[in-house]
């Protein structure tokens, strides 16, 4: 496997708020959009809720060819179809990143919720892939969705579930360990420097409360359904916690229950780590996590499928300068599908029903 320069984690380097200025990625080897102490923020738009931080979405994409995209045709909103016997219809979800709206519209698209937001879906299976919050305007009303549609489809026979991504990790410790030194491994960090760098909002942390950060906490890292092995990040560091997926789920829960400001550091830089089935050597890494962990395909979020997509992005924000995600993309000898459709981008908020029609 191979990393092309300036990839990695998203928080690496020590982050202090004299230097912030909110980049849309950030990893361990310096944001993908440069900018400099003393930039101008851009202006906010009225309609965003006081204290929210837009972020910059015209951002460059990696030259990259080997990946397919999978087109999603519009259906119209109507409950899912339910099937006579047996589970109903398995969905995934991609990075939501407090985008509530896009998550709104993209669900009532799929025919799991109504137009007043409730489950109407049934015994349909819906999975979040993890990151709810943070650059998006609500985080905390993304959180309070999925938490109650949770117990909506519970009571019509399906269900709502989510995994833990990275962001929660880091919204978590910014909550518990503020301005509490970490070793990062390039030098000394804080959860609160990091979760602002990586595009933390006021108005989550203002409006987060114990309930919330319960929930986060104890959310799988990884689970598997109908043969799919679902995690967040593309990594195979979900190997350095277990040789099962009962395993790596009680350690991660384990890791936060012991409230160690390194060992959650730790956690979360581990989470961070990406493109680790895009390069050569993807493949036999995916197969690394299916041989170990079950299932005939890997699904994440995590990395934008703009990144994967090989078409480059303005990087001077001209109009129309970005690629179009209009579905997942199925990469590394066709084993992983990738489902960030980049909302943080102006890209798309995937929801996905599972097998893929190709």
């Amino acid at each position: 496997m191979t990393q092309g320069a300036g990839q990695g984690p998203e928080v690496e380097r020590t982050a202090t708020l004299r230097d912030f200025r909110v980049p849309a990625y950030v990893h361990e080897t310096g944001p993908y959009v440069q900018t400099h102490p003393g930039d101008s923020l851009p202006p906010v738009d009225e309609a965003y809720p006081e204290g929210y931080t837009p972020t910059q979405r015209d951002l460059p994409v990696i030259n990259r060819g080997d990946t397919l995209q999978v087109p999603v045709e519009p259906v119209p909103a109507a409950p899912a179809e339910q099937p006579t016997t047996g589970p109903g219809p398995l969905y995934v979800v991609g990075d939501v990143h407090g985008y509530l709206d896009e998550l709104v519209a993209a669900l009532q698209e799929k025919g799991l919720i109504d137009a007043s937001g409730q489950w109407c879906a049934g015994t349909a299976r819906l999975w979040f892939l993890g990151d709810f919050t943070d650059r998006g305007p609500d985080g905390i009303g993304v959180i309070d969705l999925v938490m109650r549609l949770s117990a909506e489809a519970a009571a019509a026979g399906g269900y709502c579930k989510a995994l833990m991504g990275n962001h929660e990790l880091l919204l978590l410790g910014a909550k518990r360990f503020g301005d509490t030194p970490v070793n990062s491994g390039a030098g000394t960090a804080t959860f609160q420097a990091g979760w602002l760098l990586n595009g933390g909002q006021k108005t989550d942390m203002d409006r987060l409360q114990d309930h919330h950060l319960q929930w986060m906490a104890r959310l799988d890292a990884i689970e598997a359904v109908d043969g799919y092995l679902l995690v967040h990040s593309d990594t195979t560091a979900y190997l350095d916690y277990g040789d099962s997926i009962e395993a790596v789920n009680d350690t991660v829960r384990e890791t936060l229950t012991r409230n160690d400001a390194d060992e959650c550091w730790d956690l979360f830089r581990k989470f961070t780590k990406r493109f680790s089935f895009r390069d050569e050597g993807g493949a036999d890494a995916v197969r690394s996590l299916l041989d170990t962990y079950g299932g005939t395909r890997i699904v994440h979020g995590h990395s934008p499928i703009p990144y994967l997509l090989g078409e480059v992005g303005s990087e001077d924000g001209e109009e129309g300068g970005g690629p179009v995600v209009e579905g997942p993309h199925v990469y590394a000898e066709g084993l992983a599908i990738a489902m960030d459709g980049g909302v943080t981008m102006a890209g798309k908020l995937l929801v996905q029903q599972l097998p893929l029609d190709i």
